[in-house]
C-alpha cells in the first residue's frame, strides 16, 4: 500500500466525512411547500416560485401545496406546462442562469414524470441525480480538476476529476461517460476499467435560490499510465494529481466544492485506490 494511505488517515477521512455530512443534511427552507407534478410527490417549492407561478395556466397554488398539472398525464401537454413553469420563474428572476439543458422531474421513487429546465430544479426543490468519478494513477495518485471561474457556482475551486447531473433520458453510466468525454476528454477505453457505480448519499442543502435535494453517485478507476485527461468543454482550469494525504488536506482547508468533498472523502475513508487489471498492488 502508498505509505501515504494508511488506516489513521483513512479514520480522519471518515471524521471530516461526517462533518461534512452535517452540512450536506438540512432540513428543507421554513415555509417551502410541497411540490406535485401530475399529482405525484415530487419536490419542496420556495415561496417566492409559488408566488411566481400563482397565475400560470395549468398551476394551482394551495396553503400546503404548489401543484403542476394536476390534470394531466405525462407527456408532451406536462413537459410544455414545466417549460412555461421554467420561464416564469425566470421572468420573477427566482433562477440562477439559465442552461438550456433539460434534466427529468422525478417522482419520490425516481421515476421520471416529464423534464424541465436545469435551472428551474432548486427553487422547485426537485431529485437531481450528480455522477462523478475518483480517477487514479497507477501510483496512487488522485487526479483532479479546478473549475473554471465562468462557473455560476463555485468558480475556482477544486472538484472530482469528472463529475455532472445526468441529463433528462440519460442513462446514468452513459451521462458519465459523457462527462468523462467534456471534462476531461476521456474516451471509453480509458475508463472500461471502472468500477459500477454506487450512491454515496442524498444531499439536502439550502441555497440561495432554493433546494438542493442530490442523489451522489460514484465511480473510480485507475487510468492508464499513458492518459492526460484535457478539458475539452472550457468549465475546468487546471487539472492536476494529489496524493491521499494532500487530498484530504485540501478537503479539510475547504477547497473543494461540498459535493466533491464528501466524494473524495468518502474514497478515502474506504482504503486503497482500485488496481488497474492484470496488476497487483506493492507490499509494503
Amino acid at each position: 500500500m502508498d505509505a501515504a494511505r494508511t488506516p489513521a488517515l483513512a479514520a480522519r477521512a471518515s471524521a471530516l466525512y461526517a462533518l461534512l455530512h452535517e452540512r450536506a443534511v438540512e432540513p428543507a427552507p421554513e415555509l417551502s411547500r410541497p411540490v406535485f407534478v401530475a399529482g405525484l410527490p415530487c419536490g419542496l417549492a420556495t415561496l417566492a416560485a409559488c408566488d411566481a407561478l400563482r397565475h400560470l395556466p395549468g398551476v394551482t397554488v394551495e396553503n400546503d401545496a404548489l401543484r403542476l398539472g394536476s390534470e394531466l398525464a405525462p407527456g408532451a401537454a406536462l413537459d410544455m406546462l414545466l417549460a412555461r413553469v421554467a420561464q416564469a420563474l425566470r421572468e420573477a428572476n427566482c433562477l440562477r442562469g439559465w442552461r438550456d439543458e433539460l434534466l427529468d422531474v422525478l417522482d419520490q421513487t425516481g421515476r421520471p414524470v416529464g423534464a424541465i429546465e436545469r435551472a428551474a430544479v432548486r427553487p422547485l426543490g426537485l431529485l437531481t441525480r450528480a455522477v462523478h468519478l475518483n480517477a487514479w494513477t497507477p501510483d496512487g495518485r488522485l487526479w483532479i480538476a479546478r473549475r473554471a471561474l465562468s462557473k455560476s457556482t463555485d468558480p475556482g475551486m477544486w472538484d472530482t476529476l469528472v463529475g455532472g447531473l445526468a441529463g433528462s433520458g440519460e442513462d446514468l453510466d452513459l451521462a458519465l461517460v459523457r462527462e468523462c468525454d467534456e471534462e476531461a476528454g476521456l474516451d471509453a477505453p480509458d475508463i472500461q476499467g471502472r468500477e459500477p457505480m454506487r450512491t454515496i448519499l442524498r444531499m439536502r442543502r439550502r441555497l440561495p435560490e432554493g433546494y438542493q435535494v442530490e442523489d451522489l453517485l460514484v465511480s473510480r478507476c485507475v487510468l492508464p499510465a499513458h492518459v492526460r485527461p484535457s478539458n475539452r468543454d472550457g468549465e475546468v482550469m487546471q487539472i492536476a494529481t494529489v496524493d491521499a494525504a494532500r487530498a484530504l488536506a485540501m478537503v479539510a482547508a475547504g477547497e473543494f466544492t461540498l459535493e466533491a468533498a464528501l466524494v473524495i472523502a468518502d474514497e478515502l475513508a474506504g482504503g486503497a485506490p482500485v488496481q488497474p487489471a492484470g496488476q497487483h498492488r506493492a507490499q509494503d
